[in-house]
């Protein structure tokens, strides 16, 4: 192992340095740091949950890169500020960035958004599905879905399962699911999909749906493989987004010092979405522009195939069941 994969590795396992900014600086030094993605003119970029942090600066990232991008908020109002943001940081000659709309916790309004993008664009390169919810107390989306789950889980699954043709058709075409490195202390919580039941905590149902949100992207990366679809998960290390500050205060204050910009979070999401080197692989867990462990041995450790088969089923059922009249488990 070379002195730099050494350095690399180090700063992963420490957690402290290498998920804050010191990690991505330490490792943007070391000569196998990845060359920056190639330009992007013609391709199509849909990025969910593009209305602040992460989302909107992967999408300027990606409309920088000459891309055309399709910035999906939970309402016109908040999609049409996220495309004026989008223009203002891709800077001049960037393509026209265009305004999208839809509660990701209605199953009906996701049918809808896939039936309009697929008859609408011509094509589909890279979907992000970056919309993050933490709640404070156990919440519920549009459908009865517990919101965390809707949101990570169900809505990308969704999303991925409609715009599958559409992404085919553009092949080489990548999916690039935004999880979070908490996801390595949980597991697939069996026989309580949603985490209903028990004493809720925003932290543990955020990372444990995230850990969901790791296995269906490597449960879709197998189906979609033979299509020319690459589906790779990243996190982005310690971020300071909207969400931090509003939902985990106390580790804001704590993390300042070393907690990284929105840009620098998404670095590793526009990097997958134009670099070469995502296509040469599917289903991994990337971190500042490398692969990385899906499980850790001192974390929760792997899921059961039963585990996985029964996430794989629940959200065929809730996916095909009829819109709001299907109670929470």
């Amino acid at each position: 192992m070379s002195v730099a994969s050494v350095v690399d590795t180090a700063l992963d396992r420490t957690v402290v340095l290498g998920y804050g900014n010191v990690g991505l600086r330490a490792r943007r030094r070391l000569p196998t740091w990845p060359a920056d993605p190639p330009r992007m003119d013609g391709k199509v970029v849909l990025v969910t949950g593009a209305a602040s942090g992460i989302g909107l600066a992967a999408a300027a990232g990606f409309a920088g890169l000459g891309a055309s991008v399709r910035v999906l908020a939970r309402d016109r109002l908040r999609a049409e500020q996220a495309v004026r943001l989008t223009r203002e940081r891709a800077g001049p000659g960037a393509p026209a960035a265009v305004p999208v709309a839809c509660d990701l916790t209605s199953r009906a309004e996701l049918r809808s958004f896939v039936e309009a993008f697929l008859s609408g664009e011509p094509r589909l390169d890279v979907l992000v599905n970056n919309a993050g919810v933490m709640p404070d107390e156990r919440s519920f989306g549009a459908d009865g879905v517990e919101l965390d789950f809707a949101t990570h889980v169900l809505a990308p699954w969704m999303l991925i399962r409609g715009l599958a043709p559409l992404l085919a058709r553009s092949a080489p075409a990548r999916v690039i699911n935004v999880t979070s490195g908490g996801q390595y202390d949980q597991r697939i919580p069996t026989g309580d999909l949603q985490s209903l039941h028990g004493r809720y905590g925003p932290k543990k149902v955020y990372a444990r749906t995230k850990r969901e949100e790791m296995v269906i992207t490597e449960q879709w990366a197998r189906r979609l493989a033979g299509q020319g679809i690459h589906v790779h998960a990243m996190h982005p290390g310690w971020a300071d987004t909207k969400g931090v500050r509003q939902w985990m205060p106390l580790f804001r204050a704590v993390t300042r010092p070393i907690i990284r910009t929105p840009e620098e979070g998404a670095d590793t999401v526009v990097w997958l979405g134009a670099a070469p080197e995502a296509l040469h692989s599917t289903g991994l867990l990337w971190h500042d522009r490398r692969p990385r462990p899906t499980t850790y041995a001192l974390g929760a450790g792997p899921d059961s195939d039963a585990a996985r088969q029964e996430l794989w089923d629940h959200l065929t059922d809730l996916a095909s069941a009829p819109d709001r009249d299907r109670p929470a488990p």
